[in-house]
């Protein structure tokens, strides 16, 4: 069964602890947690601090996707907030091999996220250090974008690489049930939705929706 992965990003930060509960509740897998710097991408979200307010209020995964310059500064401060996965941008880091294996050693999930423009092929040098592939199917920074079609072939290709390991695809960017099939059609297994989630407060609808 496809992973349901909500984006906070879309949530009401006036009542995050009550957003997470609902969540839970309407039966996601996992928390997406977008973590911006207004460096790599323009726009800034939240930290650590918010990230370790919440975590007692629920048991789901936390999938923290760094979309920050510098990652390695970010790394044990997330793990000490409560992250389960932490995921950095391939394009953030010209030592890749090293810090996937930092988070790997702290007894974390590690992630490799790919920008549209990103060729796949990068994760075949850190394989051995990877847990999840996130492709983002629009250009990283704010939500409601429009979803970049040749992400399902990218998907598929990726697909093909990781055969063979124990390596989860992950799809963040302009997911609705429409899109979200055609890349679980090629291969994706973690759906990461903002709005087609929220959409209505019918979480619970909208999440079987993406199913």
């Amino acid at each position: 069964m496809v992973l349901v992965a909500p984006s906070l990003l879309s949530a009401d930060f006036s009542k995050l602890k009550d957003e997470i509960t609902a969540l839970e509740k309407a039966g996601a897998d996992m928390i997406h947690l977008d973590i911006m710097d207004g460096h790599f991408v323009d726009d800034l979200t939240f930290g650590p601090a918010v990230v370790k307010s919440l975590r007692p209020h629920t048991k789901l995964p936390f999938d923290v996707h760094l979309m920050v310059d510098y990652p390695e500064h970010f790394i044990l401060p997330f793990k000490d907030a409560g992250a389960d996965i932490i995921t950095v941008h391939a394009e953030s880091t010209v030592h890749l091999d090293a810090l996937l294996a930092k988070i790997k050693n702290l007894g974390l999930k590690a992630g490799v996220a790919l920008n549209p423009a990103t060729d796949e092929n990068v994760i075949k040098y850190v394989i051995d250090k990877v847990d999840l592939v996130l492709v983002m199917s629009v250009n990283p920074g704010f939500g409601g974008q429009t979803f970049i079609s040749s992400s399902v072939d990218k998907i598929a290709r990726i697909k093909k690489l990781i055969k063979g390991h124990k390596i989860l695809i992950e799809v963040d960017g302009g997911i609705n049930p429409l899109s979200g099939g055609q890349c679980v059609s090629a291969g994706a297994d973690v759906l990461v939705a903002g709005t087609a989630v929220f959409k209505g407060g019918e979480y619970k609808k909208n999440i079987e929706s993406l199913r």
